[in-house]
C-alpha cells in the first residue's frame, strides 16, 4: 500500500515547529526570532531527502547553513538549485555552505572510521561554534556524526544548546543506519519512516513516509 506522503508532511512540520515555540518560551514574550538551521546534507538520496523536508519550512528557518563532505560533488549543486527556487517565494532567504571531511567512506573499516570521525570533528567542532545553530537536521550522512557530537559537546559545556532532529532514511526499514544507531541516543527527536523501527526503538517517532 502507497503510504500517504502529504498527510506525513502536514504531521511532521507541526513537530519542526517545536523548537520555535521552545525559542519563544525562553524570550518570554518576545518576538520571536528567525532560528538558525543546521542542515547536513550527504551525497545522493540523503540530500534528495533533506531538501524534499526543507521545501515544506516556512521562512522562519533562517538562515539555513548546509553541512556536507568536502568529497561530495552533488549536494551543492542541488542545494544552490534548491535555495535559487525557495528565493521566488522568500526573496530574503539567507543560506550559508561548508565543507568538512568526510567522516566514512561506504564500506570504510570501523578502526579507521573512527580515526576520520575524529578527524572530521576537529573541523566540525569550531564550525559548530561559529555558526551556533538553534536547530540541527539530518536524515543519515556520515558526516552528521561529527557535527551532531559537536553541537552535543557545546551543550554540555553551556556554550549553545541546540536541539537536534534526526530523520531517518526511508530505505531504511529495518535497521537503522550506521549514523542512526550512534545518533540515537543524542537526538532531541527521532524520527523513523517505518513501523518496525519504532518497535525496535521506542525513543522514535513513526509518522510514515515523510519524503
Amino acid at each position: 500500500m502507497e503510504p500517504l506522503q502529504p498527510v506525513a508532511l502536514l504531521l511532521v512540520v507541526p513537530l519542526l515547529l517545536v523548537p520555535l515555540a521552545v525559542l519563544a518560551r525562553r524570550r518570554r514574550g518576545r518576538r520571536t526570532a528567525p532560528l538558525s538551521l543546521l542542515v547536513v546534507a550527504g551525497s545522493g538520496g540523503h540530500t534528495t531527502e533533506i531538501l524534499r523536508l526543507l521545501s515544506c519550512l516556512s521562512e522562519a528557518y533562517s538562515p539555513r547553513h548546509y553541512v556536507f563532505a568536502d568529497s561530495d560533488k552533488m549536494s551543492e549543486a542541488k542545494i544552490c538549485s534548491f535555495e535559487q527556487k525557495r528565493a521566488e517565494t522568500f526573496p530574503n532567504s539567507q543560506f550559508t555552505l561548508d565543507r568538512i571531511p568526510r567522516s566514512r567512506e561506504v564500506r570504510q573499516p570501523w578502526l579507521s572510521s573512527v580515526l576520520t570521525t575524529l578527524y572530521s570533528m576537529l573541523y566540525s567542532l569550531p564550525l559548530t561554534y561559529r555558526l551556533k545553530p538553534d536547530l540541527i537536521l539530518c536524515n543519515g550522512p556520515g558526516t552528521c556524526v561529527p557535527v551532531c557530537m559537536s553541537a552535543v559537546l557545546l551543550g554540555l559545556l553551556g556554550i549553545k544548546r541546540a536541539i537536534i532532529v534526526y530523520v531517518e532514511s526511508i530505505c531504511r526499514v529495518k535497521t537503522l543506519s550506521l549514523s542512526g544507531r550512534i545518533l540515537y541516543y543524542f537526538t532531541d527527536y527521532f524520527i523513523v519512516q517505518w513501523p518496525d523501527l519504532k518497535e525496535k526503538y521506542p525513543k522514535s517517532v513513526y509518522l510514515g513516509r515523510i519524503v
